[in-house]
């Protein structure tokens, strides 16, 4: 799989078919996309307030993110396997057929981009990574969308994945909302 067929994959069906073809095993997809992409967002966390301290927010360095790190990380995991039991289950509710290992691949494709988008931290500019993110999440809509589409395989009813892609979405945006909340509980 080339770069181009992998930027194509959040605006059209384009790739999906190749990628699910090419999908490592459960375990592989785990310890090689999931787990280190995973270390991403608490990691960029650590720099950006060691670097930055409270140039982005006010009092932001003086939280205990020696714990706060590991509990996303952690976080960030069991988001992972709720939302691929999610995405099955909403599949189902919706009458579309998606087996349980495709649904953990689109439940670890669907947050690349918000992984990287915490790639932002690394400017000091609070509207740069509040757009990086709100492009991140726009993007993860997109994954959604055409992942479903392409491998529940039920093209003649895509009202149906678009339902599916909505109640997805909803989840995702309330377990981030929660990740979020852990952050700034913390």
């Amino acid at each position: 799989m080339n770069l181009s067929s992998l930027l194509q994959l959040p605006f059209s069906r384009g790739g999906w078919q190749q990628l699910r073809q090419d999908r490592p095993s459960l375990n592989a997809l785990i310890l090689r996309v999931v787990l280190p992409l995973s270390l991403l967002p608490p990691v960029m966390l650590h720099y950006a307030i060691h670097q930055h301290g409270d140039t982005l927010l006010t009092g932001l360095a003086e939280r205990p993110w020696v714990i706060i790190a590991p509990a996303l990380f952690t976080a960030e995991l069991l988001t992972f396997l709720v939302m691929g039991w999610l995405i099955h289950g909403v599949a189902g509710a919706h009458r579309l057929r998606l087996s349980h290992r495709d649904a953990y691949f689109l439940a670890a494709m669907v947050p690349l981009p918000l992984w990287f988008s915490s790639l932002t931290l690394f400017v000091p500019d609070m509207p740069f990574i509040v757009c990086g993110v709100l492009l991140a999440m726009v993007l993860s809509c997109g994954l959604v969308y055409h992942g479903l589409q392409a491998f529940a395989e039920r093209e003649e009813d895509d009202v149906m994945v678009m339902s599916a892609t909505y109640t997805v979405i909803a989840f995702g945006l309330m377990a981030w909302g929660l990740l979020l909340a852990l952050v700034w509980a913390l």
